[in-house]
């Protein structure tokens, strides 16, 4: 019997995952706008194996807090643009990129989704968002976001007008026939006459079928309303989680979901961010990680968490309690992180702290060896199909990781030693929509 292997993505977040990354000695600032930077990160993560680079991304600039402007990088290049050149420049490797379903139109999307697949042998796959902050809104003419819940209907709507739109040809429907000068079979593509409580999209797509038939869906939301659309539509949920038992126990719930919505559970795969920073000892990991915390200047923390709840902290003492977020317009996922902190007998500025350093993620320290156990144990655990991979800074730390750690998971049998053969959904051991 084959044993299962876990899968990997490469979180590409500019410079670096965590909030001081690009303050690491190694990091060149000027890369951020730079192609061969990213395509350097991704041929990084294709000799890795990974199954995708994955980028994150946002409409608005974070300029709420000063701190935040002037400490992070808030410059988020825009992703279907240099995923597009970044297929050019790899030939393995899927490509991710985040689509805001609040700020953007399904046809639009599905279209520029379709030609990408095409261009890039199927190899594509993007992250739903629903959009999470004011500067988004008041970009696209609201002065505010419509409501939690109603974004996440839009957003299940939007997936199924995109699934919708990309099924609008039919798998014969191009011939291409010069001789008898039949380009295509008039029966096999047909309007979808969506009209739903967001959307009214005639269709057809005026681009044929994918390669994949359906691009790769993935989902980050970890509210209710988010793990719901990620148990009937997503086929991978890139989930925020520090424990082993909270992480096991959300894998668990989401594949129950998926099994009551009447999807087979192990076509969705669970895969928890993950930021290692790593050291040839375990002494030297350690000393990484304090670098750079060393880095993170001390308003840039609570003036993130701030950005993370929806609410000013900034003017609370940060040696006392946190204060009620009810009311509050942050993350779902992180306020209920935050909550938990506070719970657990943490000051409001240690809060600030733990969250700012990996965003809520599991941050992992140790020699390559020591990443790898923690790596098996939540997959074996059964927390999780794989792991988004957060390197702190960009080239380095995602550099130490492929050259550390990959090669311990290969000889423990739980990591793939060359990509084969197919697309991104038949390396993730999702079917091909024919």
């Amino acid at each position: 019997m084959t044993r299962r292997q876990m899968h990997l993505g490469a979180f590409l977040f500019n410079l670096g995952n965590h909030v001081a990354g690009w303050r690491h000695p190694s990091v060149d600032p000027r890369d951020l706008m730079r192609l061969d930077f990213y395509a350097g990160l991704a041929d990084i993560a294709e000799r890795g194996l990974f199954d995708f680079v994955f980028l994150s991304d946002g409409l608005g600039l974070n300029d709420t807090h000063d701190a935040v402007l002037r400490h992070s990088i808030v410059v988020r290049p825009e992703p279907l643009t240099l995923l597009g050149a970044l297929a050019a420049r790899t030939r393995h490797i899927g490509l991710a990129a985040t689509v805001s379903t609040t700020y953007n139109e399904p046809y639009a999307v599905a279209r520029k989704l379709a030609t990408l697949d095409f261009l890039s042998e199927g190899r594509v796959a993007v992250n739903i968002v629903t959009s999470s902050t004011w500067q988004e809104a008041r970009n696209f003419g609201a002065e505010a976001h419509m409501a939690h819940d109603a974004r996440y209907r839009r957003a299940a709507e939007f997936v199924r007008v995109m699934e919708a739109l990309w099924l609008s040809w039919g798998p014969d429907a191009v011939l291409a026939d010069q001789a008898s000068g039949d380009f295509a079979r008039p029966d096999q593509i047909r309007p979808i006459e969506h009209n739903g409580e967001f959307f009214a999209v005639r269709g057809p797509l005026n681009v044929p079928r994918p390669p994949q038939g359906r691009p790769v869906v993935i989902q980050a939301g970890i509210s209710p309303a988010g793990q719901d659309l990620a148990a009937h539509l997503a086929d991978v949920v890139f989930t925020l989680n520090e424990g082993l038992a909270d992480a096991t126990a959300r894998s668990l719930a989401l594949k129950a979901a998926a099994r009551a919505a009447g999807r087979d559970p192990a076509m969705l795969k669970v895969m928890p961010g993950i930021m290692p920073i790593l050291g040839d000892t375990a002494a030297e990991a350690a000393a990484n990680e304090a670098m750079l915390e060393e880095l993170v200047p001390p308003p840039l923390a609570m003036a993130y968490l701030s950005d993370m709840v929806g609410q000013d902290l900034t003017n609370h003492d940060p040696a006392g309690r946190l204060p009620d977020l009810r009311g509050g317009e942050g993350e779902r996922g992180r306020l209920a992180m935050v909550e938990k902190l506070a719970r657990e007998g943490l000051s409001l500025g240690g809060i600030a702290r733990r969250m700012v350093l990996a965003r809520g993620h599991k941050l992992v320290r140790g020699t390559p060896s020591q990443v790898a156990d923690t790596l098996q144990l939540w997959f074996e655990s059964g927390a999780c199909d794989g792991f988004n991979i957060l390197a702190p800074w960009h080239p380095g730390g995602l550099q130490a990781f492929v050259t550390g750690v990959v090669p311990e998971l290969q000889r423990r049998g739980l990591f793939r030693r060359a990509y084969g053969t197919g697309n991104l959904r038949d390396r993730l051991g999702l079917p091909v929509v024919t």
